[in-house]
């Protein structure tokens, strides 16, 4: 690691602990993720690490997210989890023909953590080291305005960048409807410009060919022209990673 960023890190390290909290559970690469999500200012990178602590306590107090809590969504089996990009970052699939605006908002809100909890602990190796990233695909073929849920994506795209700091690689959409459009544009208006660099909509065959090369036809399911077949996320088991 850098000096300069020894520098930050420790910097970060004390101001934590004059905001109350403690650093010692997490490693520096979990720090790095904060810092470089803040443009390494180590003042906003302790506020937002802080922030994350007292989130995680309040809405994940038992460290993880646990099937029983999230019933009704997983019930939709939306959701996929299909190994590993030639990169080497798990990929998460969401059919969006499958979801319908969630009546317990509150539960939602704890699917979406338990979706990311669950992609990024597929990618550690027993242990986290806190810089796994993931690779997300939406799905939007066969949607109908039933399914426009732009709520949901604004909450999804809120925690990831608020919660979930640099832990997304790419993300990808597929088969966006022409109706779907002026939804997306007001949801990218709550996008930082960091994260709506990393995702791309496939208009084209040659697009839909890259992202093919991209991800590997052993991990992409067949439906979207891999070797794949879709697996539920709640039929794959990963450790639980607490915290």
């Amino acid at each position: 690691m850098e000096k300069s960023h020894e520098l930050e890190l420790t910097q970060m390290k004390k101001l934590v602990e004059k905001l109350g909290f403690s650093t010692e559970k997490y490693g520096d690469p979990t720090l790095m993720r904060f810092l470089i999500a803040r443009s390494m200012d180590t003042d906003k990178a302790s506020k937002m690490f802080v922030q994350w602590l007292k989130w995680r306590s309040s809405l994940v107090p038992n460290g993880f997210i646990a099937d029983s809590e999230v019933p009704e969504q997983l019930e939709a089996r939306k959701i996929f989890l299909q190994g590993f990009s030639k990169s080497g970052y798990p990929v998460m699939i969401i059919q969006g023909c499958k979801h319908f605006p969630p009546k317990d908002q509150l539960q939602f809100k704890k699917f979406v953590v338990y979706m990311l909890d669950k992609t990024i602990a597929s990618a550690a190796e027993g242990r986290e080291i806190g810089n796994e990233k993931l690779i997300g695909v939406f799905d939007f073929q066969n949607i109908t305005y039933k399914n426009v849920d732009a709520r949901a994506l604004i909450t999804g795209f809120q925690f990831l960048q608020a919660y979930f700091p640099e832990r997304l690689a790419k993300c990808y959409i597929l088969n966006m409807p022409r109706f779907f459009v002026s939804v997306w544009k007001m949801v990218s208006c709550f996008i930082e410009k960091a994260t709506l660099e990393k995702i791309v909509i496939l208009t084209n065959e040659a697009e839909k060919n890259s992202f093919i090369e991209e991800i590997g036809e052993e991990t992409v399911p067949v439906k979207y022209g891999g070797k794949a077949n879709l697996r539920a996320i709640q039929d794959v088991e990963v450790p639980v990673l607490e915290g």
